[in-house]
């Protein structure tokens, strides 16, 4: 959204001439003179105060057609996890066994409140909820190797049987007992050039790549599980770190394919469409007719645009490379603004 408060403004013009790390993220300034947008803390020269606009989200500034600035590259930093709360989520990272308390927080300098405020805000979640999400998933793989609930349960940092089955039961929706015949779907969150980024993986590869703000969101998440029948919790597995690297590799114009294993529930028709979604060379385009005519139905175009529409792995499956017939650009879930940003990086580094 636009601000049009002129006291907020001048507020907002203010923290960016003095680059206060505080408003990271509370603003972006677009800089009528150059259609670039920043963060509060950018190194750029400071702009005159009649020549910037300010909005309260990134994606409003792209959508009034101004691009991400290359000093302080607003759509990362800007949702980029602060060293402090990074610092935290190594420590449970790295400790899967046991909670992370307070006091080992302030051991380690990082200040509780400040890590907690931060995730309400960014991962609509609590930092505790974080932790027993990754406990689980370290239990979840414990199982799966063969070993007893009782011996995990100890493993994992919890005083009794009972109380790990609880929390398990809760999160994965049945017991530990059963886990040998289950799975789970593991989320994480990333940043990009164009916005912070879902990232879900099952054993099998990357079941959903969408942008945080995508519309219609938890219905994806609510299909997905039910597709899947299974649920979703925080962690990372070996499809989710390699995603990660080559979507770095992408971004940066050093990747042209993905190579990470996927794995898309869907109909029949469905796959295949995401399928020829694939075959669309990188840096160019097809319309859905194109795409119709590759699958053997010509006429087909709409169930082609409907399919297209319920890629839930986006960038990887590149329906962003979809456009109108007569060379329009169509329908994103990410945003027309994103598909441009992407087009015009490919045809750069094709």
């Amino acid at each position: 959204m636009l601000i049009t408060d002129r006291q907020q403004a001048d507020e907002y013009y203010q923290a960016l001439i003095e680059r206060d790390s505080n408003y990271v993220g509370c603003f972006f300034v677009g800089v009528k003179t150059t259609s670039i947008f920043c963060i509060s803390t950018c190194r750029a020269r400071k702009p005159k105060r009649e020549n910037v606009d300010f909005y309260t989200h990134f994606k409003d500034a792209m959508d009034a057609g101004f691009r991400p600035c290359k000093v302080c590259r607003p759509t990362e930093n800007s949702q980029q996890a602060p060293p402090e709360v990074e610092a935290a989520m190594n420590l449970v990272r790295d400790c899967t066994k046991a909670k992370i308390t307070d006091q080992q927080l302030r051991e380690a300098g990082i200040r509780p409140i400040f890590v907690r405020r931060w995730f309400n805000q960014h991962y609509s979640m609590t930092f505790q909820a974080f932790q027993r999400m990754y406990r689980i998933n370290f239990a979840y793989h414990e199982l799966k190797s063969g070993k007893t609930a009782t011996h995990v349960a100890l493993d994992s940092g919890y005083d009794s049987l009972s109380g790990f089955g609880y929390t398990y039961k809760k999160l994965l929706g049945h017991s530990p007992t059963l886990n040998r015949e289950q799975s789970v779907i593991l989320i994480d969150r990333l940043t990009t050039p164009i916005g912070p980024m879902f990232v879900c993986a099952t054993d099998q590869g990357i079941c959903l790549l969408e942008f945080v703000d995508r519309r219609m969101l938890e219905t994806e998440f609510e299909d997905l599980q039910r597709r899947l029948k299974t649920t979703i919790i925080n962690g990372e597995n070996q499809h989710i770190v390699q995603l990660k690297t080559e979507l770095e590799e992408y971004f940066a114009g050093q990747r042209q394919h993905f190579t990470v294993p996927l794995h898309s529930p869907g109909t029949e028709f469905q796959n295949q469409v995401w399928q020829v979604l694939q075959t669309i060379p990188y840096g160019q385009t097809a319309s859905y007719q194109e795409q119709a005519i590759k699958l053997n139905n010509p006429k087909a175009v709409r169930a082609v645009a409907r399919a297209n529409g319920m890629n839930r792995i986006a960038i990887v499956i590149p329906c962003h490379r979809v456009i109108g017939k007569d060379g329009s650009l169509v329908g994103y879930a990410g945003g027309l603004e994103r598909k441009k940003w992407l087009l015009e990086h490919e045809k750069t580094h094709a």
